[in-house]
């Protein structure tokens, strides 16, 4: 029914196989479980020539079989000639084979691979016999071309609506940051008088209001290395993880203790993560023990931590863009202690802060419904396809 062919690597140090390239060479991060036209690399006339690549044809299946449980199954169909690695299978489908009812069956089956994933590795792959070995489902050729119309129109349909409906959360989700900034910067009386802030994003102030330093409002507390198990143990809580303090559904398995008060963290407490991929994330704390990739404000009585966690996009913004350090990236602490943050009395920084967390709440919900009928979609989605593919529905 097919035939399969699997890609090379021209030698990533020789600059002529891929400065100004023009050609089409596919890795499995290109992979968009959909239609192919351009990719992130491009090889050249000589690679092409001096590592004997070949072209593969429009309407050819791709398929990642390298990359773990998260990446082995993706799957697209060119609609460029192209040229691959060696991460990445491509199936040449006979003319028994439609390719876009073969792209609709590897969509099905995608959760499958696994299967036939080489489990003894960190990160378990498949191979060109594992997709050589498939069975599918197999109608003849007019039935495929039918299921093929019947999910074109049908999901065209469905992703029109998820489209719709993204922007539409993307919209509340722009309009909640300027409610944001705009309160964090002129307060909530319209017609107080400004002054020039003297700082590009703060823009104008009301005249009454300071600018300060993070350091002269509030100082961090840093972390430590503490020795944590998987069982609770006497006076013992959570060791504060990064996914634990992320997600509600996670729940935690590491349990600390330390004698050092100023590492315990509860509900009302806000942190900072000092070290790793989130650096510079500002969050809520739970009631635990902060590790060393973690540090806890202390605020001065004279600002509102409420008001200071609506400052945080802002701040983390600027954290994120100037990180230090080789390797594992470290927050920049002249950049922390030095960020100007718009200080209006504290009375009022209590009334924004309720405003904004009513405000905040309120587009939440209508963000998280979106989101919810996004998700329904999709899953409906996923349903036609499966049901089709499977014969589980007829379609004429």
């Amino acid at each position: 029914m097919a035939k399969t062919k699997s890609g090379t690597t021209p030698h990533s140090q020789t600059k002529k196989y891929y400065s100004k390239g023009i050609h089409n060479w596919v890795r499995t991060t290109d992979l968009n479980d959909g239609e192919l036209f351009e990719v992130e690399y491009k090889i050249t006339d000589i690679a092409v020539e001096e590592c004997n690549v070949s072209f593969l044809p429009i309407n050819t299946i791709l398929v990642a079989m390298y990359g773990g449980f998260g990446t082995i199954g993706k799957n697209s169909i060119l609609k460029k000639a192209s040229t691959i690695n060696q991460s990445v299978c491509a199936i040449l489908p006979s003319n028994k084979l439609n390719s876009e009812y073969f792209l609709y069956f590897l969509k099905f089956f995608r959760s499958s691979w696994k299967i036939f994933a080489d489990g003894a590795r960190k990160d378990p792959n498949i191979n060109q016999d594992a997709v050589k070995n498939l069975f599918i489902y197999f109608p003849k050729i007019k039935e495929q071309s039918q299921i093929v119309n019947f999910l074109n129109t049908k999901t065209q349909a469905i992703d029109k609506k998820i489209n719709l409906l993204t922007q539409k959360a993307n919209y509340y989700k722009e309009y909640r940051k300027s409610i944001i900034n705009e309160t964090v910067c002129k307060g909530l009386d319209k017609d107080v008088k400004l002054k020039d802030s003297g700082i590009d994003w703060i823009g104008q102030i009301p005249e009454h209001w300071e600018v300060k330093r993070l350091k002269n409002i509030a100082k961090t507390i840093k972390g430590k290395n503490l020795d944590f198990f998987d069982e609770h143990f006497e006076n013992s809580l959570p060791n504060l993880s990064l996914d634990y303090l992320r997600n509600d559904t996670v729940t935690f398995n590491n349990f600390c203790y330390s004698s050092d008060k100023s590492l315990l963290a509860d509900e009302k407490d806000i942190i900072i993560i000092w070290d790793g991929a989130g650096v510079g994330e500002i969050l809520k704390a739970k009631k635990g023990f902060i590790s060393s990739t973690i540090a806890k404000f202390d605020f001065h009585k004279s600002l509102s931590s409420k008001y200071f966690f609506h400052l945080r996009d802002n701040i983390e913004y600027v954290l994120k863009q100037i990180p230090t350090g080789m390797g594992i990236p470290h927050l920049n602490p002249h950049i922390l202690n030095n960020f100007p943050c718009p200080f209006p009395p504290l009375r009022e920084q209590t009334e924004i802060a309720k405003y904004l967390d009513t405000k905040t709440q309120t587009i939440d919900k209508i963000v998280s419904n979106i989101n919810t009928q996004i998700q329904t979609l999709k899953e409906l989605r996923k349903t036609l396809i499966n049901d089709a593919v499977t014969g589980k529905i007829k379609v004429n």
